[in-house]
């Protein structure tokens, strides 16, 4: 039995479930071919075109870009290949939403973690305003190792100096701001010695060598802390390098 005629454009997109407009872009970007037209000028598609069509769609629901399912045609090897490259993308995808998906729950139980970086939720309550937005900075200048030996110290208890240098006011006398820097000289040193790398950004930095990460870090410090404060860090560094043994 033979069928005369074959479809129009509309009656192709309408059976395989797409826009008019979609079928025409296949055409123009040669994805799909064109097919024959009847004498009345009237394009006239067959089941090869719709099969055609529905395998493209299936490969565009799966996700493939219009390009890699031009380069993949004729191609069984090219065709696994970006398969397993997808497979890969949504699988990377499906990690990155669950992890989304806890921090949200996250953010749920405790509204106020909405502006801590991811991990942090932890110290949520400790934290002021200013010390927030300075781990955001954080999160952006730093990797990832130098991330996690934050959320390490910043979920031990503070020392009593460190708690005094969060308090200080700008209007802090001179003998106020040395003693609490002498204080304060010992949790510095300790943090040198356990963030090596730290210490070594902080050298390029004082040098002019910094990466442009780091700039943004130290203009965060300074930004986010009272004078008093930078005038008392400063004071410990100086503590610090003066007792240095030498060489």
């Amino acid at each position: 039995m033979r069928i005369r005629g074959g479809w129009s454009t509309r009656e192709l997109a309408e059976i395989a479930g797409t826009t008019l407009r979609t079928v025409r872009h296949y055409h123009r970007i040669g994805l799909l071919e064109e097919p024959e037209r009847a004498t009345n000028g009237y394009k006239q598609y067959r089941t090869r075109h719709l099969i055609r069509l529905l395998r493209i769609r299936r490969l565009v629901d799966l996700g493939l870009p219009l390009a890699d399912i031009a380069a993949m045609d004729g191609s069984d090897e090219g065709a696994e290949q970006m398969f397993r490259a997808l497979d890969v993308e949504l699988a990377a995808s499906i990690e990155r939403q669950q992890r989304i998906r806890e921090e949200l729950a996250e953010i749920f139980r405790q509204p106020d973690r909405v502006d801590l970086p991811p991990g942090f939720g932890h110290v949520a309550g400790d934290l002021s305003e200013d010390a927030r937005a300075f781990l955001l900075v954080c999160s952006r200048v730093f990797e990832p190792s130098v991330l996690d030996t934050l959320r390490e110290t910043l979920g031990a208890a503070p020392s009593t100096a460190e708690k005094e240098f969060d308090a200080l006011a700008e209007d802090a006398s001179e003998q106020t701001r040395q003693e609490l820097a002498e204080r304060l000289a010992p949790d510095v040193d300790r943090g040198r010695q356990k963030h090596p790398r730290l210490r070594e950004l902080a050298e390029q930095g004082a040098t002019g060598h910094g990466t442009r990460n780091w700039m943004a870090f130290l203009r965060s410090v300074v930004e986010l802390h009272n004078p008093a404060q930078i005038d008392v860090l400063q004071r410990a560094n100086a503590i610090l390098d003066r007792d240095a043994p030498a060489g």
